[in-house]
């Protein structure tokens, strides 16, 4: 037999899911997770713990939808399985071209950040304003405050977008580059310091 302190609180636990899902449902796009605690008067701990388990219940439910956490927010999104249908209802979505010059600039802001466009430049050996310009304008990679040096050159950062469109919940996933990779890459830098100098 529950009791009915207990009743009460699996009650009280349904509800704020109910209001984390439409929160986030009316925002359609992430929200922080101490946003939505101090909403709901609650710790960010416990609205961890109702996060996880309405994954699960969307999960075993088999929806439409499902909820991911990005850094510290959390997001309902369509499963990917079913965009095949968005797009036949929805314009189709401009295509973003990520040239080699783009994928290289957006791996040293990933790798560095926060990075200024000359620390891009000096590990690029080539102007990259057209390629931060496209990063910043295909939302992977944004302004997050400015150097307190000379100048006060503009800090990038990755955004959210970059973690989503690379299908990682956090930078702590991104994939350590191979040590000889490393010492490779090195090594060509240092010839091509050379026959410039």
């Amino acid at each position: 037999m529950i009791d009915r302190g207990e009743e009460t609180t699996m009650a009280e636990e349904k509800n704020w899911k109910a209001v984390i899902e439409g929160i986030l449902f009316t925002m359609g796009r992430s929200v922080r997770i101490s946003q939505i605690a101090a909403a709901l008067g609650l710790a960010e701990e416990q609205v961890r713990t109702l996060a996880e388990e309405m994954m699960k219940e969307y999960e075993d439910s088999g929806r439409g939808i499902h909820m991911i956490e990005l850094e510290d927010s959390l997001q309902l999104c369509t499963k990917a399985e079913y965009y095949e249908y968005l797009i036949r209802i929805a314009a189709q979505p401009k295509k973003h071209v990520m040239t080699d010059a783009l994928l290289e600039t957006l791996s040293i802001v990933a790798y560095k950040q926060p990075i200024t466009k000359s620390e891009i430049e000096r590990i690029r050996g080539v102007k990259s304003d057209h390629a931060i310009n496209k990063l910043v304008e295909y939302d992977l990679i944004e302004e997050v405050g400015r150097m307190d040096a000379p100048g006060k050159p503009i800090l990038f950062a990755t955004t959210e977008e970059f973690l989503r469109s690379f299908g990682v919940s956090s930078l702590m996933d991104l994939p350590m580059a191979d040590p000889e990779q490393i010492e490779v890459m090195k090594e060509e830098a240092e010839e091509e310091i050379s026959v410039t100098l």
